[in-house]
C-alpha cells in the first residue's frame, strides 16, 4: 500500500482512517481495471497480516477492518468475474467479511454512552485519545441489497443469497422485518437456470416463512395468555365484589386481594419472548406475492407465491382478504395449468380462501368502515370472537370460524349475539369487512373469457358462493354481470352452462318478480338472436332452470312473453321446444299433473295461459290438449288441421307426436 494510506489506516482518528479506506478502495478499483491482480493480492495480505491481526495495536486493527471492507466493496463485482481465479479470490474475501459481520453485526452501541463534550483543550485531547465505537447498520445495508437484488448473473445471485442467509441467521438483526424490500427480486431467483441458486433461494425462503410462522404463533400465544389472565382477573374481581356485600368480609382481606391481583399483573408483564416485538408488514408482502402470481411463465416463482398465500391464510387470513380480487384473477387461471404441482397448489389456495370467505360473518359486513378511513392491519392472526376457546393450531381455528359462521346464520338480526362491545370485536368487524365485493365480482366476470373450462367453472362457483353469502352486494353490480352471464349460456362447455344457469336461477329466486320476468325476456331474446344456441342447448337450459326454479312459474312467464312475440317463426320454434320438454322432461312432472286436473282452478288457469301462446304451433297446441285430457278441444283442432297446408315440419312434428302417444307419456 501507499505510505500515505498506511499512515491513514493506522491513525487514531476514525475520520482519517475512513479517508484512507476510501483512497484504498479507489486504488484497488484502478488495479482491477488494469488487471494487476498480484498487487491486489499483496495489499490484502498486508491488510490481514500487518493490520487485522495486530492484536496489540487497536488502531491498526480497526484500520485493517475498514480497509478490508473497502477492498470488499471494490472487489464486489468480481464475484461474477469470468476469470475463475479472480472469482475465487473475491469469494475468499467475501467469506472473511461475512465472518466479521456474523461476529459483530449484532453488537449494540448506545448513543447514550457517547463521551460528553468539553470546552477548550479538553475537547481536543478527548478526540485524539478516544475511539468512538461503531455498529453494523441494517437500515443502511438494505438499500444496497434492494438495489442489487434484481441482477441476472447466477454468481451474483448466489452471492446475494449467501448474504441474506447470513444476516437472517443473526437473531438480533431481525432481517425478516425488511423482507418486503427484497422479496420480489428473491422470488425471481427461483427461475434461475443454475440449480445451486434455486436450491439456496428455496432454502432461504423456507427459513423466512418458518420465521414468520414462529413469530405469529408467539403473538397469538401472548394474546391468548393476556385474555385468559384478564378473564381470570375479572372473575376474581367479581368474586371480591360479591363478597364485599357480606358484612363478615373485612377491609384488610380486600386490600390483600387487590394487592394479589396487582402482583399477578406485574409478574405477567415481566416475561419477554424473543420475536414478540418483531413487526412483519404482511400487506407489503402480499402485494409482492399477488404481483408475482401474474407471471405464469415463471412456474417455480408462481408455485412459491401460491405456497406463501396458503400459509398466510393460516397465519393472518384477515390480511389476505383485501387481496382476494387480485388473487382470484391470477389463481383461477393457474388451476387450469398443465403442470400438476401448480394445479394442486392453486386448487389448495382456492379451497382455503373460499373456506375463509364463507366462514366470515354475514352481519359484520354491514358495519364496513367508510372508504376514507384506511384499513387496519395487524401483525397477528385473526382475533377470535368472544367465547372462542384458545387457539390450538390451524384446525381448531378453522373449526371456530365455521362455528362462528353457523351462529351468525342462525341469528335473526345483525345485533343479536353482540351484546358486549370490545376493541377486539371492532377489529374483527373491520377486518372481516375488507372484502371488496365489487372488485371480486369484476375479476370473476372477466374470467368468463378465459380459454380453460376449469377456470370458468371456478369463477362461476365463486360468484354463486358470493351471491349466496351477500346477495345485495353482488346484485349491486349486477348491471355489468348480467349480460355476461347470459352470454355465457353460449359457452361450449356443458359444465359452464350448468353453473351459469345455477347462478342465474339463484339470483332470480332471491329477487323480485320484475327481475325474473326481465330474465325470461332476455333469455328469449338470446334464443331469438342465436338459433344455434336454441337448437343445441335449448333443452339443457330449460330443464336446468326448471330444476332450480319453479317450472310452472317459468312456463307461465315464458308463455306470456311468447304471446307478445312478433316473430311468428321464432315463436313457433320456441313453443315446439317448450312443448317437447313439457311432455318428456322429468323436471316438469308436477306441471303435467296439474294440467291433467282441469277441474281445479289452478289447472284451468295454467292451461289457458299456455294455450294462448301454444297457438303459434298447431301440433304443440293439439298435444297440449291431449296432455290436459281436453279431448273435445283436441277434436275441434283436428277439424281445423284438415284445412291447413301441411308442411314438412308439421308432418315431422305429427310423427313425433304419434310416437309419444304410443309411449307411456299420455297414460
Amino acid at each position: 500500500m501507499d505510505a500515505n494510506i498506511q499512515r491513514a489506516l493506522n491513525d487514531k482518528l476514525y475520520d482519517k482512517r475512513k479517508i484512507g479506506a476510501l483512497e484504498l478502495e479507489r486504488v484497488i478499483r484502478d488495479l482491477v481495471s488494469v488487471k494487476d491482480y498480484q498487487r491486489v493480492h499483496d495489499i490484502l495480505e498486508q491488510l490481514c497480516n500487518e493490520y487485522a491481526y495486530a492484536v496489540h495495536q487497536p488502531h491498526a486493527r480497526n484500520g485493517g477492518l475498514i480497509g478490508l471492507a473497502a477492498a470488499a466493496i471494490a472487489l464486489g463485482p468480481l464475484g461474477a468475474d469470468s476469470e475463475l481465479s479472480v472469482k475465487n479470490g473475491a469469494e475468499l474475501l467475501d467469506r472473511l467479511v461475512k465472518d466479521i459481520v456474523s461476529e459483530s453485526a449484532a453488537s449494540y452501541v448506545s448513543i447514550l454512552e457517547a463521551p460528553p463534550e468539553f470546552d477548550g483543550d479538553d475537547k481536543v485531547s478527548l478526540g485524539e485519545n478516544s475511539h468512538l465505537p461503531t455498529a453494523f447498520s441494517l437500515p443502511r445495508f438494505i438499500p444496497l441489497l434492494k438495489e442489487r437484488i434484481w441482477v441476472i448473473n447466477p454468481f451474483t445471485r448466489q452471492f446475494l443469497v449467501g448474504w441474506i442467509t447470513l444476516l437472517d441467521s443473526i437473531p438480533d438483526l431481525e432481517l425478516v422485518t425488511y423482507l418486503p424490500d427484497f422479496l420480489g427480486g428473491l422470488l425471481k431467483f427461483l427461475s434461475d437456470q443454475n440449480s445451486d441458486v434455486r436450491a439456496a433461494t428455496q432454502t432461504c425462503l423456507d427459513k423466512f416463512l418458518n420465521e414468520i410462522k414462529r413469530i405469529s404463533r408467539i403473538k397469538k400465544g401472548i394474546l391468548e395468555s393476556k385474555r385468559s389472565k384478564e378473564g381470570a382477573k375479572r372473575k376474581r374481581q367479581d368474586s371480591i365484589d360479591s363478597e364485599s356485600i357480606n358484612p363478615e368480609f373485612e377491609e384488610g382481606d380486600e386490600l390483600e386481594s387487590d394487592a394479589a391481583l396487582d402482583d399477578d399483573d406485574d409478574s405477567s408483564g415481566e416475561d419477554w419472548i424473543p420475536g414478540q416485538d418483531v413487526e412483519i408488514n404482511y400487506k407489503e408482502i402480499l402485494q409482492i406475492l399477488t404481483a408475482t402470481l401474474d407471471s405464469p411463465l415463471e412456474e417455480d416463482c408462481l408455485l412459491e407465491s401460491l405456497r406463501w398465500v396458503v400459509e398466510f391464510l393460516d397465519i393472518c387470513p384477515e390480511e389476505v382478504l383485501p387481496f382476494t380480487p387480485k388473487i382470484l384473477a391470477h389463481m383461477l387461471p393457474a388451476m387450469a395449468s398443465t403442470k400438476e404441482t401448480i394445479h394442486q397448489a392453486a386448487t389448495r389456495v382456492n379451497t382455503c380462501l373460499m373456506d375463509y370467505v364463507v366462514s366470515l360473518s354475514d352481519d359484520s359486513e354491514l358495519t364496513q368502515p367508510p372508504p376514507s378511513q384506511p384499513p387496519q392491519y395487524f401483525s397477528t392472526s385473526r382475533l377470535p370472537v368472544p367465547g372462542e376457546k384458545g387457539v390450538e393450531g390451524n384446525t381448531s381455528n378453522r373449526a371456530s370460524l365455521a362455528s362462528s359462521r353457523d351462529l351468525d346464520l342462525r341469528s335473526p338480526t345483525p345485533a343479536q349475539g353482540r351484546s358486549i362491545s370490545t376493541p377486539a370485536d371492532i377489529n374483527i368487524t373491520q377486518t372481516q369487512a375488507d372484502l371488496d365485493y365489487a372488485a371480486a365480482v369484476n375479476s370473476l366476470t372477466l374470467l368468463f373469457l378465459n380459454d380453460h373450462e376449469a377456470t370458468r367453472v371456478a369463477a362461476l362457483t365463486w360468484l354463486i358462493m358470493l351471491h349466496r353469502k351477500a346477495p345485495r352486494k353482488v346484485l349491486a353490480f349486477n348491471d355489468g354481470t348480467f349480460p355476461a352471464l347470459l352470454k355465457t349460456l353460449s359457452d361450449p362447455s356443458d359444465a359452464v352452462v350448468t353453473k351459469d344457469l345455477q347462478l342465474l336461477s339463484q339470483i332470480s329466486r332471491n329477487t323480485e318478480d320484475d327481475y325474473f320476468a326481465n330474465f325470461m325476456v332476455n333469455l328469449l331474446q338470446l334464443f331469438s338472436t342465436d338459433r344455434k344456441l336454441l337448437e343445441t342447448r335449448g333443452n339443457l337450459i330449460i330443464r336446468q332452470l326448471c330444476l332450480s326454479l319453479s317450472p310452472e312459474r317459468i312456463y307461465r312467464t315464458l308463455a306470456d312473453c311468447i304471446e307478445k312475440e312478433e316473430d311468428v317463426e321464432f315463436a313457433s320454434i320456441m313453443v315446439q321446444n317448450l312443448n317437447n320438454n313439457l311432455i318428456t322432461a322429468p323436471q316438469l312432472a308436477d306441471v303435467r299433473k296439474r294440467l291433467r286436473n282441469l277441474e281445479a282452478r289452478d289447472g284451468q288457469t295454467l292451461f289457458v295461459a299456455l294455450f294462448r301462446s301454444w297457438c303459434y304451433n298447431a301440433v304443440a297446441t293439439f298435444s297440449l290438449c291431449l296432455l290436459a285430457q281436453a279431448y273435445e278441444q283436441a277434436y275441434n283442432l283436428l277439424q281445423i288441421f284438415g284445412e291447413l297446408d301441411m308442411t314438412v315440419n308439421m308432418l315431422i312434428q305429427v310423427d313425433k307426436l304419434v310416437q309419444l302417444i304410443e309411449s307411456p307419456v299420455f297414460t
